[in-house]
Formats: C-alpha cells, sequence, structure tokens
C-alpha cells in the first residue's frame, strides 16, 4: 500500500492499482472486524482491528525500508475504507455474511496484489533479491499476522491452507522478472496472477503444507501401532 505513482506503469493501469489496492484494504478490514466482532468487542475495538488488518502490512515495510511516513498514514483513503469496512460489518453483519464466498475471493486479489506491490517498492528502493520477495510476502500477510496477535490467537497465515506461500511465489515473480531485466508491468500481471490462483486453488481444493504434530500424539500413535500389532 503506497502511492502508485512509484510503480512503472501508465495512468491507466496506475488506476487499476489504486482501485485493487483499495478494493484488497476494504476486505482485508472486513476480516479484521469481523475477528473483533466475533470476540465480542466493542464499536472502536472493530475498528481498530479492521485499520489493523487493513495496514500492517504496508506499514512494517515502508518502516523497514525508510519510506516514511507510511502512505496508510499519508494518504486519508485507507484509513476511510477501513473504517467503512468496520462500520458495515459491526452494524450490517448478518447481511455481509451471505457475502463470505466472494469476500475469499477479493482477498485473494488483494493479497495478489498487495505482494507483488510490495515486492515492487523493496526493489525500488535498493533491497536485494531475496529480501525484496520476503519483504512482498510480508505486505501481504502482515496486516492478518498483527490482528492475531491482538487477539491472542496464532497467526491463521501459520496454521491455515496455502496463504504465505502464494504471496511469497508472486512475490518471487516480481523479483526473477527484475533480475532478468523483464519489464514490470507484464511480471507484475504474471506474479498477481500466480499468486491469486494458488490462494484460489488452495481454497477450493483445500491445499495446505504440513502440520508439525504434538509430542503426545505422535507417542499416541505409535502406541496404538503396538496395540494393533500385538492384537493380531
Amino acid at each position: 500500500m503506497f502511492p502508485v505513482s512509484a510503480l512503472d506503469m501508465g495512468a491507466a493501469m496506475k488506476t487499476l492499482v489504486l482501485t485493487l489496492d483499495l478494493v484488497g484494504t476494504f476486505v482485508f478490514a472486513l476480516s479484521g472486524a469481523t475477528a473483533g466482532l466475533r470476540r465480542q468487542l466493542d464499536l472502536f475495538g472493530v475498528l481498530v482491528l479492521s485499520f489493523v488488518a487493513a495496514t500492517s502490512g504496508g506499514i512494517v515495510r515502508d518502516l523497514l525500508i525508510g519510506a516514511t511516513p507510511p502512505a496508510a498514514f499519508t494518504d486519508w483513503r485507507y484509513l476511510g475504507v477501513s473504517l467503512l469496512a468496520g462500520m458495515a460489518i459491526f452494524f450490517w453483519s448478518p447481511a455481509l455474511h451471505r457475502l463470505r464466498h466472494p469476500v475469499l475471493v477479493f482477498d485473494g486479489a488483494g493479497l495478489a496484489l498487495f505482494c507483488v506491490a510490495g515486492a515492487q517498492k523493496a526493489l525500488v528502493f535498493g533491497l536485494e533479491p531475496v529480501m525484496a520477495a520476503l519483504l512482498g510476502m510480508l505486505t501481504g500477510i502482515g496486516g492478518g499476522v498483527a490482528r492475531d496477535v491482538l487477539l491472542s490467537n496464532v497467526p491463521a497465515v501459520f496454521r491455515s491452507d496455502i496463504y504465505a506461500v502464494a504471496a511469497l511465489a508472486g512475490a518471487t515473480v516480481v523479483v526473477a522478472g527484475d533480475a532478468l531485466g523483464l519489464p514490470s508491468t507484464p511480471t507484475a500481471l504474471a506474479g498477481a496472477a500466480l499468486c491469486f490462483g494458488l490462494r484460489l486453488a488452495a481454497i477450493r481444493y483445500g491445499w495446505h503444507l504440513p502440520t508439525a504434530r504434538a509430542p503426545e500424539q505422535a507417542e499416541g500413535e505409535q502406541e496404538a501401532g503396538r496395540e494393533g500389532r500385538d492384537g493380531r
């Protein structure tokens, strides 16, 4: 989330990027407000979580690369759409609940845009390719991590289907294209498409990375295996 003038794109593409950026901000703010509502927070708490979920990734990235003050604090539209999403969830959550599946699609689109835009901005500020890709991923997932930490939850990106990996893949395409000297616009679109496709496929087919098993669970499975062999 940053002024789209920093991107090497034509005027039409800048308008598209800004539109999708604000749409993604709105959807991520919806997720934060929904989490706050489920924990029975008051209106102020819901609005704080909506803003945190929508902007934390971009704020952290801008601070790390020295792009200060962060765009979320200099462009009123980011605060505006975040508060709008929080108010919508707080007062009209029953109606918005029916939009669950479209919101997941837009969430994937926002993740795709944020990861490639974050990687591009990191490259503009002179970061090494690996760090630029990681920073692009952080831009996409940072808001959800901050939201879950504030709610004392294990961040969802560490325990759910493919999310951070999709963002990292999209950011890597941007970084690789820059290293090869390819035009920035096609590589940004390709990276966003890859991230978006992976995210939708993960939602559709339940793809996820292997999860760690607790020692008690592993011991229980071993004991069950021994009992089964003894039973034979």
